[in-house]
């Protein structure tokens, strides 16, 4: 019975295994180790892809449905809702659960080597505070992986397979890792015993990536929608602002396949013709028409890759795809004050974690970050300021989960 360590992400997923004593990442895509967690249904061609065919499939503006980012919805009531999703009835459940039989299939083509068990990473907490609905979480994808043909999953937390991976820590000193997602932030503090990694204690919050993007498109991309702006009443003067549900939605990557309704559409035809300014309101009237809220997603994500960059002070967020020439501009400040919040929750939650472990920081000696969002300049600069005097490591920041659960997998399952 073989065992597939995979690495499940809300943007981005991997899958790996033990080999010649190394951990070995699966090709999820040709020449790529990690491919995104998206799925696009093809009204046409009666089809579903997945990753990067996914994503391109959306950018060329081909019919159908795309989804990303829908490991943020386990746990709530939306994964088991039946509904219409193209050309047949699926739940969220079922859909996740393509992805993983698609990814079991991929592995055991490169390998030669059938897959009945799995090792999954999680997140500690997939939501905040919420118990139940993080133990409803883990029921999903549980079930999910079950639908997707394998016989058994165990679970491991994400930041405690990044640990394993890790590079090497002197005796006496502690490590804590910083592993920020696409949906979560997580930490684990972790010490060196001879060659066995010994975790002292993990926390989490629900913070990632997906809410960065969010954060950045309501703040710079939605008021060129009409966020914000006020709208004469329908019936007698006065006047009044936009709701801002619909902006909201827009700005949210699991929402954004919802907001294409009757009633949005409705009521964005009427504030292009009731708003102080139309013109704002006539660019929302077009993203619902021409379904481009994935599209404006993407060109925020693109963004704040741009402004990340070391010697970038001004990124522009291109939106072309709605008005020509139309763009967002998005300086390295602006950015600091928009993900304020979200870098204050991160710095909390490491204190916390710090707490639960009954350590200082002056003991930690090495902070390694994990997930393509720890690379954020916002999140680095909140973790240098903690642990001014701690090595930094970031060389295996996108792959570290994976590899880490690769080398839990070959020991077996945790039980």
């Amino acid at each position: 019975m073989a065992t597939l360590g995979i690495d499940f992400g809300t943007s981005n997923t991997a899958a790996g295994i033990m080999k010649d004593g190394r951990p070995h990442l699966i090709s999820v895509e040709p020449g790529r180790t990690t491919l995104p967690t998206s799925v696009f249904f093809d009204y046409d061609r009666k089809e579903t892809t997945y990753g990067s065919v996914a994503n391109a499939a959306l950018i060329d503006g081909r019919e159908g449905r795309f989804m990303r980012a829908l490991k943020s919805v386990l746990g709530t009531p939306l994964m088991r809702e039946k509904r219409q999703i193209a050309y047949e009835r699926l739940t969220l459940i079922e859909v996740v659960a393509r992805f993983l039989a698609m990814l079991r299939e991929r592995a055991e083509a490169e390998t030669g080597t059938r897959f009945d068990t799995a090792l999954s990473g999680r997140p500690v907490r997939f939501h905040s505070s919420d118990e139940a609905r993080n133990a409803q979480a883990e029921r999903d994808l549980r079930e999910a992986y079950m639908i997707a043909g394998y016989d058994d999953v165990a679970f491991m937390f994400e930041p405690e397979a990044a640990a394993l991976a890790s590079g090497p820590l002197a005796k006496d000193e502690l490590g804590l890792i910083v592993d920020i997602g696409g949906g979560t932030s997580d930490f684990s503090v972790f010490a060196r015993d001879g060659d066995a990694t010994r975790i002292i204690a993990s926390h989490g919050v629900r913070v990632g990536g997906t809410d960065f993007d969010r954060a950045i498109s309501i703040a710079e991309v939605m008021p060129l929608l009409g966020r914000g702006a006020e709208v004469r009443n329908a019936l007698g003067a006065g006047r009044h602002v936009a709701p801002n549900a619909i902006f909201n939605d827009l700005a949210t990557w699991q929402k954004i396949p919802f907001v294409y309704t009757p009633e949005n559409r409705r009521m964005a035809t009427d504030f292009a013709k009731l708003g102080i300014d139309p013109a704002l309101f006539a660019r929302l009237k077009t993203v619902l028409e021409m379904e481009l809220g994935h599209d404006i997603a993407f060109a925020v994500e693109a963004g704040k890759i741009r402004i990340n960059q070391p010697d970038a002070q001004t990124a522009a967020i291109d939106l072309d795809v709605i008005e020509t020439r139309l763009t967002a501009d998005i300086t390295k400040e602006a950015m600091r004050a928009v993900l304020a919040d979200h870098a204050a929750q991160i710095a909390a939650c490491a204190e916390d974690t710090l707490a639960m472990a009954d350590v200082t920081v002056e003991r930690i000696t090495k902070i390694v970050f994990v997930g393509g969002s720890s690379l954020l300049h916002v999140v680095e600069d909140v973790m240098v300021a903690m642990f001014p005097h701690a090595a930094l490591e970031r060389a295996e920041a996108f792959t570290a989960v994976a590899d880490g659960l690769a080398i839990a997998a070959a020991r077996g399952l945790p039980r």
